[in-house]
């Protein structure tokens, strides 16, 4: 096709074609070389800049992982401070008391005093902790809650029935912690 066979909008869009195909064929091979040089070094610092966040942020991942592992190991440490704070105000009326018998205190105002104190300790561990006594004497046998140390035969029981209490057992938010060892009643 011709050129006089075109209109002006076209003879215009061919015009520019022919530019742009000089154009592009006036970029030698050095030129373009240099321009993919200048690319890949743009890329290799764009990299190197990915690579170094990538570390940084490797190296606050492991430093966050030591604190967490540090403050947990803490945090165990010293997980029983505040019941070791309500029993040492316990601890001071054991040693009120055995300086009052040391004193030649009566026996049984030492024991009516130790007796307070160990209810005084109980009642707080039971309300602040979640510790209460397990109770036994006259209770049927329950093998979780109570461990046989001796045992009788009573005829007139029905199921084995606790007698006597040789230790006191405790339970901690409703699991056995230690069973009380206690003295049961058999059925013939």
């Amino acid at each position: 096709m011709k050129k006089k066979d075109l209109n002006e909008e076209e003879i215009k869009a061919v015009e520019d074609m022919e530019d742009t195909a000089e154009e592009v064929v006036e970029e030698s091979p050095e030129d373009e070389l240099e321009t993919l040089r200048e690319k890949v070094k743009a890329l290799e610092e764009e990299a190197a800049q990915a690579k170094d966040r990538m570390l940084r942020n490797q190296a606050e991942l492991e430093n966050f992982k030591k604190r967490l592992i540090r403050e947990r190991e803490e945090a165990v440490r010293f997980a029983n401070t505040k019941l070791i704070e309500e029993i040492l105000q316990f601890l001071d009326n054991l040693e009120r008391a055995e300086a009052a018998a040391r004193q030649g205190g009566d026996a049984s105002t030492l024991a009516d005093g130790v007796a307070m104190t160990r209810d005084q300790l109980l009642s707080a561990l039971d309300k602040n902790w979640g510790l209460k006594a397990i109770e036994s004497v006259g209770e049927e046998f329950d093998p979780e809650a109570h461990e046989a140390c001796m045992a009788v035969i009573d005829e007139n029981l029905e199921h084995e029935t606790v007698v006597e209490e040789l230790q006191k057992g405790y339970r901690l938010h409703d699991r056995v912690i230690r069973p009380a060892k206690v003295k049961i009643a058999k059925p013939c």
